[in-house]
């Protein structure tokens, strides 16, 4: 039942101050790649193998985003169940491309500008809410079909251009953040 005392930190002692320098006990833990060994190779492998369950993990998200939205509606945006509606949009903003949906990011960082930027999220209109949520979900039902990016571009510019005249209208000065369409390869 030995347990290893902890190092003590060396201390060097000057005219008019000290420098402690604490003990380094991560080089006790790390290991060393191997030249053979390339780990950037292992997680694409890693997310190779996961990849099919992306589209799963997705269409949970999209269920939480649906869920949010109907919670937020039914409470008038009120502010718990708003910051709700924007973790779940945020969330798929921050997931979509590693999940292999890039064109959903723009629609849902779009959501989470128009609640960020709003002085009252109470004043969203619902239809507005409803357009983001609706075109997330359509997008990534709609992902594999031909011409499907060109018809998630547009989505993301009309929703963008209706979101920044409610911003403008609800008196949000200066110019108002967009976000960026994603790159269609």
């Amino acid at each position: 039942m030995g347990m290893n005392k902890p190092d003590k930190p060396e201390v060097a002692k000057y005219k008019d101050y000290e420098v402690i320098t604490p003990p380094n006990r991560l080089g006790r833990v790390v290991s060393y790649a191997v030249e053979t060994d390339d780990p950037v190779a292992r997680a694409e492998a890693a997310l190779a193998q996961l990849s099919g369950e992306f589209s799963g993990w997705m269409d949970d998200e999209c269920e939480q985003l649906d869920a949010a939205r109907r919670t937020a509606h039914a409470a008038g945006m009120a502010a718990p169940q708003c910051a709700a509606l924007f973790r779940a949009a945020h969330d798929i903003k921050g997931q979509a491309a590693t999940l292999g949906f890039p064109l959903v990011a723009s629609i849902a960082e779009g959501l989470c500008v128009l609640i960020e930027e709003t002085h009252d999220p109470r004043r969203i209109p619902a239809a507005l809410v409803d357009q983001h949520v609706d075109a997330v979900r359509a997008i990534i039902r709609e992902h594999d079909r031909p011409h499907a990016a060109a018809v998630a571009e547009e989505l993301t510019r009309r929703l963008r251009e209706v979101s920044e005249e409610f911003l403008r209208r609800e008196g949000k000065d200066g110019e108002v953040p967009s976000p960026p369409i994603a790159p269609v390869k």
